[in-house]
């Protein structure tokens, strides 16, 4: 077994565990000065200062910063076309579900998504991770969603599972078929849930195409009801229940997490105390993703209550074409600081090791432990503040994915 020693790290920064960090443990960090990390066939072997064990390859961290590798846990990476067209709509006021109401919004980009081949969009979501893995990204969450039949939610996540298999990001996949009622379903809404829940959910289940399943809890997309019974439906045949809550209008999708038991609970902007409350009882990780708050104009979501209320609070991309066409993980690390008021050590439990729980992942990835995963991120940054502090540049000098330089 070839043996990579990674020397000469200026700072070690990385949470400690195997699950989420809550309340005051979300902020709690292992720092480590002169630091060095042994990685062996793909894991990590050891981690220390002072002398260093002998290897096949030595990497030089040339004096700086080291973290865990980031991870994105809510991105919508598989979609044919753009929506540029919507900035001009947005910027006069026009509102995310009107658009939605006249046909455009993610019913757009369900048109761009079917009328694209799989090759297409297996092209157009490669070159995004690869310019996510230059930010630091090593593993991601891909979600389906943009095809709202059959046909086209099986070719989205036949493409995460190709791209699983052709590049270095590791991808977690999420059947969202219930992201919005298809065009063809505009007056049979039953018919559309029964749809997801008899037929296509049991496929994707069948095939493995997918882990979790998700649902756009919305005003004029799915009730509280509705998004329970789909989600109970993907529990039935083995996908764990995430749900997109509380983006828009707080109609009881946080509080359906104790109910569903969901690993994760997205967007959460207008989140309610009682569905903090109801997040902090069932464990949910809160996944919340700043740059959408960002990109819309909106308000930003309840973090600071979260974590006073022991919630653990990963950060996200959220990258789509619509409401943020950004898959810069760094930027969202900056507005975690500047707009949820969060530590520079929270916002990196955040991004690694919460992130991973969020998709199920903790036990092998998101911190830099004996046993994890090798996926690192070298920084050209003397601390954590500066990564925190920096806008708006790329600070990532070099990552490692299982133990193997990539970038």
């Amino acid at each position: 077994m070839e043996r990579l020693l990674i020397q000469n790290i200026g700072l070690l920064a990385t949470p400690e565990g195997n699950s989420a960090r809550r309340g005051e443990a979300q902020g709690k960090i292992r720092f480590l000065r002169d630091a060095w990390v042994l990685c062996e066939d793909g894991s990590i072997a050891a981690v220390g200062v002072g002398p260093a064990p002998k290897a096949d390859r030595v990497l030089d961290a040339q004096g700086k910063l080291i973290t865990p590798g980031l991870v994105d846990a809510h991105t919508h990476l598989i979609f044919g076309g753009w929506r540029q067209n919507e900035l001009g709509l947005k910027l006069h006021g026009v509102s995310y579900l009107e658009i939605l109401a006249r046909g455009g919004g993610i019913l757009s980009t369900v048109r761009a998504t079917r009328a694209a081949t799989e090759d297409e969009l297996c092209d157009k979501a490669r070159a995004a991770l690869n310019e996510m893995l230059r930010f630091g990204v090593t593993t991601a969450e891909a979600k389906s969603g943009y095809g709202l039949d059959r046909e086209t939610e099986l070719r989205q996540l036949r493409v995460i599972r190709r791209l699983n298999a052709e590049q270095p990001i590791e991808l977690a996949a999420t059947f969202l078929g219930a992201h919005a009622v298809p065009e063809e379903y505009k007056g049979d809404r039953e018919g559309y849930i029964r749809l997801l829940c008899d037929e296509i959910i049991p496929e994707v289940a069948e095939q493995k195409l997918a882990e979790f399943c998700d649902v756009f809890c919305e005003t004029g997309v799915f009730s509280a009801e509705e998004s329970r019974r789909i989600l109970d439906s993907g529990k039935k045949h083995g996908l764990i229940p995430k749900i997109h809550a509380d983006e828009i209008d707080p109609i009881g999708g946080s509080q359906l997490t104790e109910a569903v038991g969901a690993i994760s609970a997205e967007h959460l902007i207008v989140c309610p105390p009682e569905g903090v409350a109801a997040m902090a009882r069932a464990g949910t990780v809160a996944c919340c993703l700043p740059a959408t708050s960002f990109y819309l104009g909106s308000t930003f979501a309840p973090v600071r209550d979260m974590i006073a209320s022991s919630v653990p609070v990963a950060l996200a991309s959220d990258f789509n074409p619509g409401s943020c066409p950004s898959l810069n993980l760094q930027f969202v690390m900056n507005l975690g600081c500047l707009k949820y008021r969060m530590t520079p050590e929270e916002v990196l439990t955040a991004v690694t090791l919460n992130a991973a729980a969020a998709i199920n992942r903790a036990d092998r990835i998101g911190s830099i432990e004996p046993g994890k995963q090798a996926d690192l991120v070298i920084w050209d940054a003397p601390d954590l503040d500066y990564v925190c502090y920096r806008l708006g540049s790329n600070l990532v000098s070099q990552v490692v994915k299982k133990g193997e330089p990539v970038v």
